[in-house]
């Protein structure tokens, strides 16, 4: 669902997010692009919690043991599937540094049904979908993913797919607007 509505929770400023925050959102905003990533300004009103959960995200992509390739394929198929186009935006010029091509977007899009994935693209596609979609894994689909991933790879594709749906409903209900360019 996407919402055109005012913001719920102005973005902060030097004042409302206090000199560490404000700093890492000047950081983040420069490295996404933009004057004010309105994700950082609004999440950084949380003062210690922002920086927690940056910690954390950052453990996850780009931190995690995923390649960077298959963590923006999940993250992409986890924004269209919860329509949050702040979350698309942002990780569309993410996985383009990552080899997400308009044509692979466009397989994002349609699932992991699309032809042209390679075995291990689908089993992880599919298992984003059955996470989105049920919050857990059917054993046939744990087993095709274990066939390509170790165990901390399956736990963190979980943690992953959870981390981003998660983000996607704080963007979509505190209704954060997209980043100017």
């Amino acid at each position: 669902m996407v919402s055109t509505s005012r913001p719920r929770i102005a973005p902060g400023r030097l004042r409302e997010l206090g000199p560490l925050n404000w700093a890492a959102w000047q950081v983040l905003s420069r490295a996404a692009g933009t004057p004010d990533a309105h994700l950082f300004s609004t999440l950084g009103r949380t003062g210690g919690l922002f920086r927690g959960w940056l910690h954390y995200s950052g453990k996850l992509m780009p931190g995690g043991r995923l390649p960077r390739h298959e963590s923006e394929l999940v993250i992409l198929r986890v924004a269209h599937l919860r329509d949050c186009a702040y979350e698309t935006d942002h990780h569309i010029r993410l996985g383009k540094r990552a080899g997400i091509t308009p044509e692979i977007l466009d397989r994002i899009h349609t699932g992991p049904e699309a032809p042209g994935w390679s075995p291990k693209h689908r089993a992880l596609l599919t298992a984003v979908d059955r996470v989105v979609e049920t919050r857990d894994l059917d054993d046939a689909t744990w087993n095709e993913l274990a066939e390509h991933y170790d165990e901390r790879a399956l736990i963190e594709i979980v943690l992953l797919t959870n981390q981003y749906e998660g983000l996607a409903a704080t963007i979509t209900a505190l209704r954060i607007q997209r980043d100017d360019r």
